[in-house]
């Protein structure tokens, strides 16, 4: 069998096309990344007046920083939370739109909407729906028994930037969870009936092992997602408080840039949270994948 290959008549042809997304990946990656590994090797005045080359001394401050130590530990357990809680809504949600056949449009259209929402206006939403005074949710919460108080229990603002993170990022799940879902033959589900296997027993056995590529790429884009994209949701919610609970290592970047104006110690951050995701998918990638079945 004969493979077409495709020819260029032109030697620059292709490397025009790539133009666009290179210069984009350099304007808007390369360049910042490069800056933010210039300035942590430099001490700079709040004024900009005055620089000083310390080399890994910023490095060095900030992993004996407590407060620091403190914030990646904060930023683990809020990516798990939000990567975990959104995946796991999605999937139950792609099942069950999967089985929709009258208004099945309308229905995967209304479970899409949320990703179109910033995710300051997504913590906004939430904070009013959470607000000890006039939060519809607070008010439910406290007749069940539990005084909600994002403000002065740091549980309390925890769960309130998981669950407004989460409920952005389920929309983008659940797209590729269905689609991984409605991509699989129906034969093997139908047979899987036919032999008495039950619904949980047939997408224990068949439809969860068919969709691990799925759940692999998800789990790399959620951990990404929850440790770069969620500084509009805690800035509009929790402000990183009460007190330092809930400030992730993305919002202490901006913290300590804009409002400590300790731009070296910012810039240092920043190169080791890129350093943290690149680590953290390449584990997953070495780990993981050897277990997804393709």
């Amino acid at each position: 069998m004969r493979t077409k290959t495709v020819t260029f008549r032109h030697l620059w042809l292709p490397y025009l096309l790539l133009a666009p997304q290179l210069l984009i990946t350099a304007v808007f990656f390369l360049w910042p990344a490069s800056q933010a590994i210039y300035y942590s090797v430099l001490q700079e005045d709040p004024f900009g007046l005055t620089t000083q080359f310390v080399g890994l001394e910023n490095f060095r401050r900030l992993l004996a920083d407590p407060l620091y130590l403190e914030s990646f530990l904060t930023t683990v357990v809020f990516s798990v939370l939000v990567a975990g809680l959104s995946m796991g809504i999605a999937l139950v949600l792609a099942i069950m739109a999967d089985r929709v056949i009258r208004t099945a449009l309308l229905y995967r259209t209304l479970l899409i909407w949320p990703y179109a929402v910033a995710p300051a206006v997504a913590g906004v939403l939430w904070f009013f729906l959470f607000n000890p005074t006039v939060g519809v949710a607070a008010y439910a919460l406290d007749a069940l028994g539990h005084d909600w108080n994002h403000y002065v229990d740091g549980t309390d603002a925890m769960a309130l930037i998981v669950i407004a993170a989460a409920w952005r990022q389920v929309s983008y799940n659940f797209l590729f969870f269905l689609a991984g879902l409605q991509a699989m033959p129906r034969s093997l589900t139908e047979a899987a009936a036919i032999d008495g296997a039950g619904p949980l027993k047939r997408f224990l056995t068949i439809q969860l092992p068919l969709l691990s590529p799925t759940v692999f790429f998800l789990m790399v884009v959620n951990i990404v997602y929850a440790f770069f994209e969620t500084f509009g949701i805690v800035h509009a919610t929790t402000a990183g408080g009460p007190g330092n609970d809930t400030v992730i290592l993305v919002y202490k970047v901006w913290r300590d840039a804009f409002e400590g104006l300790n731009l070296g110690s910012s810039a240092a951050q920043s190169v080791i949270l890129i350093v943290i995701v690149v680590a953290l998918t390449a584990i997953q990638f070495r780990t993981l994948e050897r277990r997804v079945e393709y």
